[in-house]
């Protein structure tokens, strides 16, 4: 029996400790969400400060394609410093917006309000970050409730783009905000409960896009637990919305909505019955909607970065995969006898700044074909959701 000293057993004991320790830091465990950063960074609800120094310094330096994207932004109507919200009470979205009582005008105020702390932030014009402030106490004002079938979903549009806003104002005017509380309180009271439990069967688009908004009202309100739901909601839901043949013959039901049958997997994923990399649950759907999908995705993995959580490296593939399946296809490429009946529904939008900013320009994976739908976008606008992401995230991997 070979016999250690105690100094030699000590340091060997303490240097396996150090070792198991660094390899649980390398290797994130999947199980469940990991804890919410001690403090959250802000702003740091999809872009952080460096991001938003550097396009505005290639706004001002005139810098491409941040200057073109910045005078599409301008020129939007959302950038009218004459805009006037239009609030209510009850916003009441039936299927497909119908009966749409509100729906539109609260979406496109929370886009206005998005825009206009935007232009703050570029230009310094104070008159930019007052109209985002009225624009959102507006809504503050008198929002009591979302109703009808499509409340989840309209809750996760307007909140996504609300909760980008009040991060930006927040932590870069140092003007008055003097309702800000109960502008917190809105996100807190009345958007956060309707978007941080998921949305089961629906579509993939509805739980991806509710979670985008769930983590950036997390982070708005430096809410911890939220936080941690929305990151697990997001790692049960992309497994079951976007396929690699890693996970078996079928895609992986989401969490919250289990299936036990290849019958149910299938007529889930729009009737296609044969899975390749990158294939999306709604693809056979349309493309428009699978674009929702993959932004809403890609942007809650975007906040979570900027709070040090890397949703990206849990990705793996999948992400990229993703993106190329249907870039390709958007690009020119044929479509297999095989996918859809043949036909597919064109029309992914300009949905993909954030993610090519990410595996190209901070870790220098090639993607040519995503490269070249992006820059065919280029600038991208505001739709939704979503807004000026060439202006925010082209070539920009701070």
């Amino acid at each position: 029996m070979i016999r250690l000293h105690r100094p030699l057993l000590l340091a060997l004991t303490t240097a396996l400790i150090a070792a198991t320790a660094v390899l649980a830091v390398a290797q994130p465990s999947t199980a469940g969400p990991p804890p919410a950063p001690a403090a959250f960074k802000h702003p740091g609800v999809l872009v952080d400060k460096a991001q938003l120094d550097f396009a505005r310094q290639q706004v001002l330096a005139g810098a491409q394609p941040q200057k073109a994207a910045y005078d599409a932004m301008k020129a939007s109507s959302y950038a009218d410093l004459a805009y006037t919200p239009k609030p209510r009470a009850i916003v009441e979205c039936g299927s497909n917006s119908n009966p749409n009582y509100g729906c539109s005008d609260e979406r496109n105020d929370a886009l206005a309000a998005y825009t206009h702390a935007l232009l703050w932030y570029i230009t310094r014009d104070d008159r930019y970050a007052k109209k985002s402030i009225e624009i959102m106490d507006a809504w503050s004002a008198v929002l009591r409730d979302h109703t009808n079938s499509n409340a989840p979903l309209q809750t996760g549009w307007s909140g996504a783009s609300f909760s980008r806003a009040g991060e930006l104002i927040k932590h870069t005017y140092g003007g008055p905000w003097t309702q800000r509380v109960r502008f917190e309180t809105m996100l807190r009271t009345i958007y956060l409960p309707e978007v941080r439990n998921g949305a089961g069967c629906k579509n993939g688009n509805w739980e991806l896009i509710m979670t985008d908004a769930a983590i950036g009202i997390a982070v708005f309100l430096d809410d911890h637990a939220a936080f941690n739901k929305a990151i697990s909601i997001w790692r049960g839901r992309l497994p079951g919305y976007i396929y690699e043949t890693s996970d078996g013959a079928d895609p992986k039901a989401p969490t919250t909505c289990p299936m036990d049958t290849r019958d149910e997997i299938v007529d889930y994923w729009q009737g296609q019955s044969t899975f390749t990399n990158g294939l999306a649950q709604e693809t056979c759907r349309d493309f428009g909607h699978t674009g929702w999908g993959l932004t809403a995705a890609t942007h809650v993995a975007e906040t979570a970065w900027h709070q040090g959580v890397n949703l990206y490296g849990e990705a793996g593939k999948r992400l990229t995969d993703g993106y190329y399946f249907h870039t390709r296809l958007e690009n020119g490429a044929a479509v297999p006898p095989d996918l859809c009946g043949g036909t597919v529904k064109l029309g992914l939008g300009a949905v993909t700044e954030i993610v090519y900013n990410h595996y190209h320009n901070r870790l220098g994976q090639q993607m040519p074909t995503t490269l070249a739908y992006t820059e065919a976008k280029r600038p991208a606008g505001a739709n939704y959701f979503f807004a000026w992401e060439t202006l925010t995230h082209a070539n920009n991997p701070r």
